[in-house]
């Protein structure tokens, strides 16, 4: 999927350092600035999302903030919900529970799935976790704008 187009964003391979083997998306101004987010296709656990915790990531208490736990869960929203292949989506809802912390030099890595998928709408939950311990429990609603303007 090397170079997979949806809504102005691409997906481009990392072929050296940590993140080989990844894809990174790029076209998207919010998430260029909020990530950087990596995504792969694993054959057990389906799409797999993951991002390494900076300092722009981190609260006044210096863990992960929740705003930008959010943010990395609307990420692989987009990703799970097949969105880097089918066209744009948008979310609707999201819902979550925070259930464990996260600190600057962590990876956090996020596998989701489709609950149900409608013509217009895609159903879908997820769960982040940092060295197998769960951070972040998640449910959402999208809405598919193939054919909108």
């Amino acid at each position: 999927m090397n170079n997979s187009t949806a809504q102005g964003s691409r997906s481009i391979l990392i072929t050296e350092g940590e993140w080989k083997g990844w894809y990174s998306t790029y076209g998207d101004p919010f998430n260029s600035h909020a990530g950087p987010f990596f995504w792969r296709e694993d054959q057990d656990r389906g799409f797999v999302c993951a991002m390494r915790v900076e300092t722009q990531h981190l609260n006044g208490g210096g863990l992960m903030h929740g705003g930008a736990i959010m943010t990395f869960a609307d990420y692989s929203l987009y990703v799970f919900s097949g969105s880097l292949r089918d066209g744009a989506a948008v979310t609707i809802s999201l819902n979550g529970d925070f259930v464990g912390p996260a600190l600057k030099g962590d990876v956090i890595e996020c596998a989701g799935e489709v609950i149900k998928r409608t013509k217009r709408m895609v159903f879908l939950r997820g769960l982040m976790k940092v060295s197998g311990s769960p951070i972040f429990a998640y449910s959402a609603v999208m809405k598919a704008l193939s054919g909108e303007k």
